[in-house]
């Protein structure tokens, strides 16, 4: 099965964000403005790992431009 591309609906119209699908069991993941450039692929597993490490706020210090 694969999906159709998707985006956050918070995502600029700049292309400042990524996009996602399944495909073939992975889920893929590439730039916005970079669509032909390299696609990440993680398991399902992987990527829920993930997907609740966001939730949970794991994340949140990455955006903190002092570092």
């Amino acid at each position: 099965m694969t999906t159709s591309w998707i985006k956050a609906s918070a995502s600029n119209q700049q292309g400042a964000c990524v996009e996602m699908r399944a495909h073939g069991g992975l889920v893929e993941v590439r730039d916005t403005k970079d669509r032909s450039g390299p696609v990440l692929r993680f398991t399902r597993a992987e990527f829920a790992a993930w997907l609740d490490g966001a939730r949970g706020r794991e994340f949140d210090h990455l955006l903190d431009p002092s570092g």
